[in-house]
């Protein structure tokens, strides 16, 4: 038997062009397919349903723009983390468009297989467990403010600056990453010196 024509990934392209074209609410089953020139038959090959081809799509891109996040992490290097996101977005427009334009509700729906909420579920808990470990590489430490402070560095901070120029439909300009380096280190530099103040001895 030889190989399907098309592939997963092949469907999932197909629906995140549409997106980007029509927005979420115009990935319909007949929609990709017509895309691909593909019968419906081989969409339901690869995917249940319309809602597991969303939710396919938005694990994947969440997945590939965590990794990125947490590569230069895992060499005790806040600042490139942070710098990740206007990178990326530049390098994926459609991606970011779908992670930072959209509700995950719009993705996350209908009954999903087992194996894809365990997926998510496993997400879950890396990003959890990433909110502390940005805090001890970027702080030595993971108390409340310093995991509060590392979510506002590595997330928050990127994801607010690049998402006027995502609604613009243009890539970020570099001027964003020199506010994303200024801000990174004037936060750290506050922190230390408050830390250094609070930790001297009173007379």
């Amino acid at each position: 038997m030889g190989h399907p024509k098309y592939s997963h990934d092949d469907f999932l392209g197909a629906a995140l062009a549409i997106i980007a074209e029509r927005g979420v609410s115009g990935v319909t089953v007949a929609a990709v397919s017509e895309r691909l020139g593909s019968p419906t038959g081989s969409f339901y090959h690869r995917f249940a349903s319309r809602d597991v081809l969303l939710g396919s799509l938005w694990l994947q891109a969440v997945l590939e723009f965590q990794a990125g996040i947490s590569t230069p992490l895992g060499a005790d290097d806040g600042l490139a983390a942070a710098l990740h996101t206007p990178a990326w977005v530049r390098k994926h427009p459609d991606q970011a468009r779908l992670l930072l334009l959209y509700d995950r509700k719009d993705f996350l729906q209908g009954e999903w297989p087992p194996e894809l909420r365990e997926r998510v579920a496993e997400m879950t808990q890396r990003i959890e467990a990433g909110s502390r470990r940005w805090a001890r590489v970027i702080f030595g430490k993971q108390g409340r403010e310093e995991v509060r402070l590392a979510q506002f560095l590595i997330s928050e901070l990127p994801v607010a600056v690049v998402r006027q120029h995502l609604l613009r439909g243009e890539p970020p300009p570099q001027l964003i990453d020199r506010i994303i380096r200024a801000t990174y280190r004037a936060v750290l530099a506050d922190y230390r010196s408050r830390k250094t103040l609070s930790d001297a001895p009173t007379a």
